[in-house]
């Protein structure tokens, strides 16, 4: 494709003013049981050149991660990457440990507003917890994303795997611990989280 008059999108890459997207994510996003390039963040990167979106994709999820070990982890990112966006796909695993919902929230709250001091947009990747972890706590885990967008104005999607653990046949669409979605689900993953990223890069 021929670019005439501007950067030439094929060397974004090259160029410091080039959008970047900073993900920052546990096994949900680290391609955890998948072929590699088959998780949702390596179909963004498909769908943007698709759409003509001219931006770069950092993958910085660690399965297993926590909020806090995201935390830990991004103040050196963003000074490396200097990211447009940054995506924080974190917590599930802080309720698979039992941990404090006051700390997931503290957590998000630190990670958000130091992206947005470092001039970034940032998008809140909600999670939801299985009913057997009780009412009140399924409850309360699902709106502490929704508190800490609120409070500091970044965009957020209330769930990350709508369409995929919220549909009649879901447990198909996961491996065999019920988890991690399959290869199959990450292209519905995709389309929920891309319309938002989509608008933040604009």
């Amino acid at each position: 494709m021929a670019s005439f008059g501007g950067a030439n999108p094929v060397h974004a890459k090259e160029s410091p003013q080039a959008a970047k997207v900073l993900v920052l994510g546990d096994s949900l996003s680290a391609e955890y049981g998948l072929k590699r390039g088959t998780g949702w963040v390596a179909l963004m990167e498909q769908r943007m050149v698709a759409d003509k979106v001219t931006a770069t994709v950092v993958n910085a999820s660690i399965s297993g991660d926590t909020t806090s070990g995201g935390r830990s982890r991004l103040p050196a990112l963003l000074a490396q990457h200097k990211p447009t966006v940054v995506v924080i796909e974190l917590g599930g695993n802080d309720a698979l440990r039992g941990l404090p919902l006051s700390m997931t929230q503290d957590n998000l709250l630190a990670m958000t507003r130091a992206a947005q001091a470092s001039g970034a947009k940032v998008l809140l990747a909600g999670m939801q917890v299985p009913p057997n972890y009780g009412q009140e706590y399924t409850k309360r885990f699902s709106e502490t994303f929704a508190t800490v967008a609120k409070t500091t104005k970044a965009a957020l999607v209330p769930f990350l795997l709508k369409g995929v653990a919220d549909v009649p046949n879901a447990t198909a669409l996961f491996q065999a611990d019920r988890i991690h979605p399959k290869e199959e689900a990450h292209p519905t993953i995709l389309n929920t989280m891309w319309p938002p990223i989509k608008n933040l890069l604009r």
